[in-house]
């Protein structure tokens, strides 16, 4: 697994739960070090070691914990510039939701040996679509319902989200759009703010 992912997993629950916790966790997992390097190559096994004892320690279901990781991803503002990287999607959630099959060819582009789920989005019509994620990891789709729930906040639409499962080996995630528009979205500009 690329060193990057699990910096974000690290800066996740250092950030969100505070160094101590962080320290706990990691011991938990036996990594035997401190922090994750983003440049580096780990065997998946450590990831999933710490996601395990993070859901052990917070006494939460592994679910929860990789749902508020994809949530954090987009709503941390450590992490700004993967929010606007997602945001040169679409003037709207919509076009968002769209252009999430091409993330994965956008995230090699700065990264060639980054590793990132494939999505498959299928409309259904009438604002419902199924999004079907590669399992990059066990859970990669609740990390996805989170940021795709932030990303929804983000936009200011109404959207209802469920990880429905695994279908040909795919996390499959329930997607209805109730609204475009049903409330004010984040504030969000092409150009960067003059420092």
């Amino acid at each position: 697994m690329h060193g990057l992912i699990n910096r974000s997993i690290q800066c996740f629950l250092r950030d969100t739960y505070g160094g101590a916790t962080w320290s706990a966790i990691a011991g938990e997992a036996g990594l035997g070090f401190d922090n994750f390097e983003p440049l580096l190559s780990y065997d998946i096994v450590l990831t999933e070691g710490v996601i395990d004892a993070a859901a052990r320690h917070l006494q939460r279901p592994r679910e929860g914990v990789l749902e508020d990781l994809g949530t954090y991803l987009v709503s941390h503002p450590n992490l700004e510039a993967l929010r606007r990287l997602l945001r040169f999607g679409g003037v709207s959630f919509l076009d968002f939701l769209h252009s999430m099959e091409d993330l994965p060819e956008h995230g090699r582009l700065g990264l060639p040996d980054l590793e990132v789920p494939e999505f498959t989005l299928v409309d259904q019509g009438e604002g419902r679509f199924l999004l079907h994620v590669s399992r990059l990891l066990d859970g990669v789709g609740h990390v996805t319902v989170g940021l795709l729930r932030a990303m929804a906040d983000d936009y200011g639409a109404l959207v209802v989200l469920d990880h429905i499962g695994i279908e040909g080996g795919r996390e499959v995630i329930a997607v209805h759009l109730l609204d475009h528009a049903y409330a004010e979205g984040r504030r969000f500009e092409l150009a960067l703010p003059e420092v």
